[in-house]
């Protein structure tokens, strides 16, 4: 092996939060399969359809006069409304009322959640885009008078339903699988405070709304300027797809995401971009050292490291090769040098090989650094 880590999981040493609340276990199992290390934090909670009044009432509201348009998002929130329906002795009336208008999906979820009752879409936009299902109904409909249902995917759409309405439409929003905050917020907050803390290496969104609660709760708990910065630097934010990205993208925080919004293309983008983000591969002594998120792999031996060894680790690494005083490596608190020491002999014993670590005497430390040596290796092979 030239470098690399090739017999180590690619996300074993990273920390990932999960701020969903459907499919958490899904998601965890296949990042953990991959090695990572989970912290779950579901930042919303479902209402149970069949019990949530504000969707009642909407669909009740459909079957008042014909429907002109129907527009589905979400293969679950269209499948959860007709269940929803059926609970109430409403789906005969509905599906006939859905039936009798111009039905469009979203996305290929939407469309196969539609057949699957019988029904058929009139038309579906390749992108997936809500933007691309408005551009449809303006350039191809005339809006004024027109009673257009719009089903929600959790949170609301705020700028494709005015627009409608401000072109004449009679929009009735429908709220399938309304959101509320978790009843028990002790995970999410762990999960704010190891983001604030950048304990994790990436936190990922699966839905807008747990984006938007995610930060609202980081504001109430006062961590709301750390969780920012926090995620501008050291913590990457993960989304599925650009619906969830937007509360993040609102306020400046970057995100990455998959090609198509799916779990399965997150958490290949996920085991893709967060050793290059957070990883560092280093040539040190005649060793490839690997430096995680919270962790190190010397050779393809992975190494756990106390929070206090992959500081001083992380701060040799600064500037390979350059001297770093015992000053410079004191813990935020304070000690003393021979703390520094202790510490430092510590981190040798753990990485296998002391020449990893050179002492220059009475200056500092720093990584046996062999610029050489990297630059002879492939760009796979090293990450600086």
């Amino acid at each position: 092996m030239t470098g690399g880590s090739l017999d180590v999981e690619p996300l074993a040493g990273y920390t990932v939060g999960i701020t969903a609340a459907r499919r958490r276990e899904e998601f965890g199992a296949a990042l953990e399969r991959r090695g990572a290390k989970v912290l779950y934090g579901p930042a919303i909670r479902i209402v149970p359809l069949a019990d949530d009044t504000e969707l009642r009432q909407a669909t009740e509201r459909c079957l008042t006069a014909p429907l002109d348009v129907v527009v589905a998002t979400t293969g679950i929130g269209f499948r959860g409304w007709m269940e929803a329906a059926d609970a109430w002795d409403l789906l005969d009336p509905l599906t006939k009322a859905i039936g009798a208008a111009t039905l469009l999906a979203r996305g290929p979820k939407a469309r196969g959640a539609i057949r699957a009752t019988g029904l058929r879409e009139a038309w579906s936009p390749e992108s997936e885009s809500s933007n691309e299902v408005l551009e449809h109904l303006i350039e191809r409909h005339d809006l004024d008078g027109t009673r257009i249902a719009v089903q929600q995917h959790g949170e609301p759409l705020p700028d494709l339903v005015e627009t409608l309405r401000l072109a004449g439409a009679d929009v009735i929003e429908v709220p399938v699988y309304r959101w509320i905050a978790p009843e028990d917020t002790t995970p999410l907050r762990r999960v704010i405070d190891a983001v604030a803390t950048a304990e994790l290496d990436t936190v990922a969104f699966t839905s807008a709304p747990a984006a938007v609660s995610f930060l609202r709760a980081a504001d109430d708990q006062g961590l709301g300027e750390a969780v920012h910065e926090a995620l501008l630097g050291p913590v990457v934010a993960s989304c599925v797809g650009p619906v969830t990205a937007g509360p993040l993208l609102e306020r400046d925080i970057p995100v990455i995401q998959p090609p198509r919004a799916r779990l399965g293309a997150l958490v290949r983008e996920i085991v893709e971009q967060i050793p290059r983000r957070r990883g560092r591969l280093l040539p040190v002594a005649d060793h490839w050292l690997d430096i995680r998120g919270q962790a190190a792999v010397v050779d393809g031996r992975f190494v756990p490291l106390s929070r206090t060894s992959m500081a001083l680790l992380r701060r040799l690494a600064g500037r390979p090769g350059h001297v770093v005083t015992r000053r410079e490596l004191l813990p935020p608190g304070g000690g003393d040098e021979h703390a520094v020491e202790v510490a430092v002999g510590r981190l040798r014993s753990a990485l296998g090989d002391p020449r990893l670590i050179q002492t220059v005497a009475k200056r500092g430390y720093r990584l046996a650094f062999e610029p050489e040596r990297g630059a002879d290796a492939s760009t796979d092979d090293w990450r600086y």
